[in-house]
């Protein structure tokens, strides 16, 4: 068991590296990332959504040191990444097909970040076996 925590925590810091380093390239930079120039009002609304997926990233990385008794936590941050890879998927069927970088964050919301979430659960699922104890 400690061997699976402890990939598991490798994977989800490895993973939430991404929200962490695009989050903040989008509060320090704005929509430079796009290439596409945009009115105040829409880089504003850019840079505050920056600033919640930087959250979201930090609060993954505030799992890792117990992440076997974080089950809720990650459960919560895992349905609003899935919520904005739903999101993400409706513009795509609305708009067309985005940037590749796009698509790699949607493969990362609706595919990857549910498996980490299957996986914490198992890992819990082991700890409260062993020592009768796990967040709901």
């Amino acid at each position: 068991m400690a061997r699976e925590r402890k990939l598991l925590q490798q994977a989800v810091a490895i993973v939430a590296v991404i929200p962490v380093a695009t989050g903040l390239y989008g509060v320090l930079f704005g929509q430079a990332l796009t290439g596409d120039a945009v009115s105040i009002s829409a880089e504003s609304h850019f840079r505050y959504l920056s600033g919640l997926l930087l959250g979201i990233g930090l609060c993954f990385w505030s799992t890792l040191p117990s992440i076997e008794i974080h089950t809720g936590r990650i459960r919560l941050l895992t349905l609003l990444v899935v919520i904005g890879g739903l999101s993400r998927l409706i513009g795509l069927a609305l708009t067309g097909l985005p940037s590749l970088f796009m698509l790699g964050g949607l493969i990362v919301e609706l595919i990857v970040a549910p498996v980490l979430c299957l996986w914490q659960t198992r890992v819990a699922n082991h700890y409260a076996e062993e020592y009768g104890v796990a967040e709901a």
